[in-house]
């Protein structure tokens, strides 16, 4: 029972490896990553004030520089450096998850395959804890993350965790086999 424990800790560390790599394989697809890369350190950054992101940018569009450096600031003044670091390592992952949806989109349509239920997971999961602070304040929470443990820390941990799991689980788009006919074989690895 352990040996197979370790065996799916082992394949696991392989496939998150092959996927955190696999942006560096080609210039276009460091170009996607960097660009998911940066339009969502400006989400997460520009969401986690609301209110100032939208006078700013109702004021002038020109000004979100000013708000991202401003915002970059306060999230190191409320939550320290592990709170924007986590902030940079989520945008980081979600470049590459991001990444990796897209070149899984663009096998499943070469392979005749319907249907991205296999994929939206995964992108879905990009959007959801790290800017959670920003969802909360858009809908009037605004207080709701200072209520949270920690600042809302372990909200950001468990954003991370669910991106590095859907990582793991993907593995390197490339060697990914999707069934044609969207069964039972669909989504699953040649091992």
């Amino acid at each position: 029972m352990i040996g197979v424990d370790r065996r799916r800790f082992r394949t696991a560390a392989a496939d998150l490896r092959s996927a955190l790599a696999y942006p560096l394989t080609g210039d276009v697809r460091l170009l996607g990553a960097g660009i998911a890369t940066i339009a969502t350190y400006v989400l997460l950054v520009l969401s986690t004030y609301p209110q100032f992101t939208r006078q700013l940018l109702e004021r002038d569009l020109t000004d979100v520089t000013y708000g991202v450096s401003v915002l970059t600031r306060e999230v190191y003044l409320t939550s320290g450096w592990l709170g924007l670091a986590l902030v940079v390592l989520y945008a980081l992952l979600t470049g590459v998850a991001v990444t990796n949806a897209v070149a899984l989109l663009q096998r499943r349509r070469r392979s005749g395959a319907t249907g991205v239920a296999g994929i939206l997971p995964g992108v879905l999961a990009a959007g959801c804890a790290s800017c959670g602070a920003g969802v909360l304040g858009a809908l009037g929470f605004v207080g709701a993350m200072a209520a949270l443990p920690y600042d809302g820390t372990l909200l950001r941990i468990g954003g991370i965790a669910l991106l590095l799991w859907f990582l793991a689980r993907a593995g390197d788009p490339r060697t990914c086999s999707i069934g044609v006919g969207g069964g039972a074989d669909a989504g699953v690895r040649n091992e």
